[in-house]
């Protein structure tokens, strides 16, 4: 068996983290034949909260791993301290706790998962993604949902978009591959300054090697990701599945089925057919920007 610590690069975070200690406890709980009910009774816990936490969705406590390990035949000092160092690394909380003021918890689920992605595939609609996004344009979006916050919470909310950014620009840097809507740069929010400084800065983020940014004109018509915005993230450990992320108004579906990843899968590669060539997209953004914005 692979085994996967903490140091595992400087993506690694503690939602990725719960997810291979998960992964790894299911195989170890397979490969002894025990059913998850049995793991269940031998940490007092339901066979719910076993599935759980095979799926890396809830903390793990450093006994309940250890006693899980005995039950499954793990008796190796090494591979015992591994996976229990696994299991209290896995409970250090991300970058982003310091923002919980300003983080609704379902979403922190999403930078946890962001953070330690080796693609990001996105598709929007209403604004530029939140990756690519100027401070003036970020602090104008934040304002649309939240007009009545104070100056302290709007710099708060646009500091942490900010933060978020710092990944494209790390030593092992994501792969981005944007597909936007031409209506999101259309659409002045902000005011025409913040607009053409948004445009300019989308234009030189396609020189970066690890973005790609495609954009639907409208002359596509309709289109297969008519129902909305959405993101797939790939991981570089094989253990952990793609995740389509759905972001709603007060909430967002995380998908990891087979079914569900096939047809988001399908719809991004016609989004990325239907929509402009790559090579284009500084030409369409400067038009846009000129013709729209202009100095």
């Amino acid at each position: 068996m692979t085994m996967v610590s903490a140091e595992g690069g400087p993506a690694t975070g503690p939602t990725v983290l719960r997810m291979l200690l998960g992964a790894q406890l299911r195989r170890l709980r397979e490969a002894s034949g025990v059913t998850r009910e049995g793991a269940g009774w031998e940490i007092r816990a339901s066979e719910s909260k076993i599935s759980r936490m095979e799926l890396g969705r809830v903390g793990f406590k450093e006994r309940d791993v250890a006693d899980l390990l005995t039950l499954y035949g793990v008796t190796a000092p090494e591979e015992r301290e591994s996976l229990l160092k696994l299991a209290r690394d896995a409970n250090s909380p991300g970058w982003w706790h310091r923002y919980g003021d300003v983080l609704p918890s379902w979403f922190q689920s999403y930078l946890g998962l962001e953070a330690a992605a080796a693609l990001i595939r996105t598709y929007e609609v209403q604004f530029v993604p939140g990756l690519l996004q100027t401070p003036a344009y970020a602090r104008a979006v934040v304002l649309l949902g939240h007009p009545r916050a104070d100056v302290a919470e709007v710099d708060r909310r646009v500091d942490l978009r900010m933060r978020r950014q710092q990944l494209l620009r790390r030593p092992q840097p994501p792969q981005l591959w944007a597909v936007v809507d031409e209506a999101a740069l259309r659409r002045p929010i902000g005011g025409s300054a913040v607009m053409r400084e948004q445009l300019t800065a989308l234009i030189e983020a396609t020189s970066a090697p690890n973005i790609r940014l495609q954009v639907v004109p409208f002359t596509a018509g309709g289109h297969a990701a008519a129902g909305g915005a959405f993101s797939i993230l790939r991981f570089g450990d094989q253990d952990l599945p793609d995740i389509v992320y759905i972001e709603q108004l007060t909430s967002a579906l995380y998908l990891d089925k087979r079914d569900d990843l096939d047809y988001y899968a399908v719809a991004m590669e016609r989004l990325c057919v239907e929509a402009e060539p790559p090579e284009r997209t500084p030409e369409l953004l400067a038009r846009i920007r000129d013709e729209l914005y202009p100095q």
